[in-house]
């Protein structure tokens, strides 16, 4: 090789180098996506799940269906009531609420059955999206659900005659029970519905128990009107249990040994169906 040909092809490789690190400067950075926080994840996921409730009309069921149970118990069993000096607009109002949040309960449990079945669950967990998540923003939309019940349940509820005598932190204490009751049944019939993946035979799993706890209870009617081989249980169980403390804050104010029961039976529940819901939630598929 002569030194002219050495002479350019140096002079070539000086360009091409030249311009490699010309281009290579010019080269704009790329910018590194950021991961949505939860609490931007949680966000998208409630407020499609509200949305979802408003255009179905699920809120709607959730202000009638008090109206339901406010007619449905209330007439039929006023008169005798009246008769036994039981003012039954105060006596029946604790189980009109339950039953409106247990109703909740089971809504909820439909829709993350429905949300199972149609692969969301799975399609999230492929998905950048903080573990829990999805289970919390299900529970969240459901308070909304209950807060709505509750609301409605009350407002029928002072139609017939019921009314808060026992001051305002009494009724404060009421409907905080009462939300605290509806989002414990709620997270584990979040789990019952994400497990079955059948809004249908979850909806008919949730309503025997309710149907056959509210009726073998003090809400509807006192201890004494029941056979007393089956007062213990009536006495004892959680609906007659929340039954006896919500009444007392309706009217008297209640007291701690009133109370306790209610707060064992829901932590006993919180214990269960909290972890039973985080399992069902973060499974594999």
């Amino acid at each position: 090789m002569t030194a002219t040909t050495r002479g350019v092809a140096g002079s070539q490789a000086r360009t091409v180098q030249r311009t490699d690190v010309g281009s290579t400067a010019q080269q704009p950075k790329r910018r590194s996506r950021t991961k949505p926080s939860g609490f931007v994840q949680w966000q998208a996921l409630t407020g499609r799940a509200l949305w979802t409730m408003l255009t179905k009309g699920e809120l709607l069921v959730a202000v009638i269906a008090p109206l339901i149970f406010t007619v449905g118990f209330y007439l039929p069993l006023k008169f005798v009531m009246g008769l036994q000096g039981i003012d039954y607009a105060q006596f029946l109002m604790p189980i009109i609420v339950l039953q409106a949040m247990a109703f909740t309960a089971i809504s909820a449990a439909q829709r993350a059955s429905a949300e199972a079945m149609s692969g969301l669950n799975s399609r999230l967990k492929t998905m950048p999206v903080v573990r829990g998540v999805p289970l919390v923003s299900r529970i969240s939309s459901g308070v909304v659900r209950s807060l709505v019940s509750l609301v409605s349940a009350l407002g029928f509820g002072y139609v017939i005659g019921f009314r808060f005598t026992a001051g305002f932190g009494q009724a404060l204490l009421f409907c905080a029970l009462a939300m605290l009751i509806s989002t414990t049944l709620s997270i584990g019939a979040d789990a019952i519905g994400t497990l079955s993946k059948s809004p249908e035979a979850t909806s008919q799993v949730l309503t025997l128990p309710q149907l056959i706890l509210g009726m073998a209870s003090c809400g509807f009617v006192p201890e004494s009107g029941f056979p007393e081989l089956i007062r213990p249980f009536v006495r004892n169980q959680p609906i007659s249990q929340f039954s006896f403390a919500m009444r007392d804050m309706a009217e008297g104010g209640v007291t701690f040994q009133v109370l306790w029961p209610s707060l064992a039976w829901i932590a006993g529940l919180i214990v269960f169906f909290v972890p039973l819901a985080i399992w069902a939630s973060s499974r594999p598929e």
